[in-house]
């Protein structure tokens, strides 16, 4: 652990009781990346840093959340919608503009984070799936339900080509851009994506943090942590 790569994660904004200004995540993800071998780096949503945190961090982890802000993409948001904070949303838009040159940093999207790597891309986003998906329910509130890995590269990565997730989201992917669609759920929905052009770049839309299966749980992060340590020795062999 003392000499595991150094994993950035994204924080989310709020306020404590007292009306000050935080930043937090959740541990489930600090302790998933602990757990795999990776030790944890919180980094705040300030959107000027983020090329220096890349600098730093042989992986990046951007957490769940709240909605992305469609003004942002020309679109209204939805009524149902509740949005993220702008600060969280500039930095992690600025994160992403530039790993873009960094295509070796691997990178773990995990729920917003996974949709806002396909809007990033290009991709468009059903703003509330229960206006299309009759049981988009099933989605929500930690819910388990399996999903099908469509990749052959991702499916020996796993171990697996079926797994069961843990969910909790109501908007979802309807494209992801020029990123690769690797995941679905057996009603239809993204459930990851992934550029198969860079050694570890993958979005998940279900929770592998809170994930009770070995292979869509902590294997999503022991790849992620494999990736980072060969990121972090090519760069200290450079």
């Amino acid at each position: 652990m003392r000499d595991g790569p150094l994993v950035g994660i994204s924080c989310d904004t709020g306020e404590t009781k007292g009306g000050k200004p935080m930043v937090y995540v959740a541990m489930t993800y600090v302790e998933a990346v602990r757990r795999a071998g990776g030790v944890p780096v919180l980094l705040p949503p300030i959107a000027e840093d983020a090329p220096r945190h890349l600098d730093l961090c042989d992986a990046i982890v951007t957490v769940g959340g709240a909605d992305p802000d469609m003004t942002h993409w020309g679109r209204k948001n939805h009524p149902e919608s509740s949005q993220m904070s702008p600060m969280r949303q500039a930095y992690e838009l600025a994160l992403l503009d530039a790993l873009r040159p960094r295509r070796e940093t691997p990178v773990l999207g995990v729920c917003l984070g996974m949709q806002l790597m396909g809007l990033h891309a290009g991709g468009e986003i059903n703003q509330h799936l229960a206006d299309t998906l009759p049981e988009a329910d099933r989605h929500r509130r930690d819910a388990r339900h399996p999903v099908e890995i469509v990749d052959a590269e991702l499916s020996r990565r796993l171990g697996v080509k079926q797994g069961l997730v843990t969910s909790n989201h109501h908007q979802g992917l309807v494209s992801a851009g020029f990123l690769a669609i690797v995941a679905r759920s057996d009603d239809g929905v993204i459930e990851a994506i992934a550029d198969p052009a860079r050694p570890f770049y993958l979005g998940v839309q279900w929770h592998p943090e809170r994930t009770d299966d070995p292979a869509t749980g902590a294997g999503i992060f022991a790849g992620l942590i494999e990736a980072a340590r060969r990121h972090r020795d090519a760069r200290r062999g450079a």
